[in-house]
């Protein structure tokens, strides 16, 4: 029970501070009229997402609302069975939060509300120019940065298995039954 406690609590989190900050931004900000926080680099633009991240277009909202759904199921799956190895469960349940916060937001309102708007570097590769960043919230944040996190590890760094997977010396009964103790 304790190995899922973490990723349930961090998955509630995301989706709640998510939730809260799009409350805030719908109230306090209007509609495609930036609001400087650190002059042009970080404004708050609060903004309506129809489409898909980084402003793919690839179907209706209907269809990324049903994408959405199934590939949260998915992580939530890959979360369970991988609910002993934190390297795995912990980005995933942010992956999970952040994808719930926004499927709140297709339900709600047919759209993903977006409010953070910031301005790093210029992208201007193969005719494809970018100016400034996609508006994201918390939840891309959550999702963005755990997909980073992941793929640092599959790529620079051994993903260190679960030791109730790995460890040899126990027989088989007595791991079932650490297993079955730990849900």
């Amino acid at each position: 029970m304790k190995n899922i406690l973490i990723p349930v609590s961090i998955i509630i989190s995301v989706a709640l501070v998510d939730q809260l900050t799009k409350i805030w931004a719908v109230n306090n900000l209007s509609y495609h009229n930036p609001v400087e926080v650190i002059g042009s680099f970080l404004m708050f633009t609060l903004v309506y997402n129809e489409g898909g991240a980084m402003g793919t277009n690839l179907g209706s909202s209907t269809y990324y609302l049903i994408a959405a759904s199934f590939i949260l199921l998915f992580v939530l799956y890959y979360l369970y069975i991988n609910r002993h190895n934190y390297y795995l469960s912990i980005p995933l349940s942010f992956i999970a939060g952040g994808a719930i916060g926004n499927l709140i937001d297709r339900v709600a309102y047919g759209k993903v509300v977006d409010f953070i708007d910031v301005d790093f570097f210029n992208i201007d590769i193969f005719g494809f120019t970018l100016d400034r960043w996609w508006t994201f919230n918390i939840a891309d944040s959550a999702v963005l940065c755990s997909i980073i996190f992941l793929l640092y590890m599959i790529v620079f760094k051994k993903m260190p298995e679960d030791k109730l997977v790995t460890d040899k010396t126990e027989n088989s009964l007595e791991l079932k039954k650490k297993i079955e103790d730990d849900n």
